[in-house]
């Protein structure tokens, strides 16, 4: 195995340090990344084969979605996890959470899949945007207190999306 294990996860893939991430390339890097370290490819004993596949799949998973990959880039920039999981978010997005429960949980009451269906296409939408501003603020303009908070944003979306998932699923029950 010949791979150094202290690179930062874009390195060890070969990508540029950025929020865009060509997924296909992100991929394919993972792929080939694992024929060299998964640890069936050698001895039982290698310890150090076993820490290669580890950091593989820690690194894949991290850039893979785009929360990770934004908490990660924000904490390659000096950014610590108080500073990203913060509670300082502008009331009016407090609202709008509370808003945006109180939707799945009528629906949820109701057994209205429709409106959870509908919610969770909303949800989405709003999830688009704020990647594309994730990408703007972290790729374009370096911007790491806005793409903080647009990752807490998305943080909340990411649970308030599973809380509609899971009121889907008891409603198929």
């Amino acid at each position: 195995m010949s791979i150094d294990l202290s690179l930062d996860y874009f390195s060890l893939f070969g990508l540029p340090s950025q929020f865009r991430v060509n997924e296909m390339a992100l991929d394919r890097a993972w792929h080939a990344l694992q024929t060299k370290v998964h640890p069936d490819r050698h001895a039982p004993e290698s310890h150090g084969t076993m820490q290669g596949a580890l950091r593989v799949n820690e690194a894949y998973t991290a850039l893979k979605t785009p929360v990770t990959r934004a908490r990660y880039l924000l904490e390659l920039a000096g950014m610590g996890p108080e500073a990203i999981n913060g509670n300082v978010v502008a009331p009016e997005y407090l609202f709008e959470q509370l808003e945006w429960r109180e939707a799945v949980e009528e629906a949820r009451k109701a057994n209205d899949v429709d409106a959870l269906e509908q919610l969770a296409l909303r949800l989405q939408t709003q999830k688009d945007g704020i990647v594309a501003q994730l990408a703007e603020q972290l790729d374009d303009r370096r911007d790491l207190e806005a793409a903080a908070d647009s990752v807490r944003r998305l943080m909340f979306l990411d649970k308030l999306r599973l809380g509609i998932d899971n009121a889907l699923a008891a409603l198929d029950n």
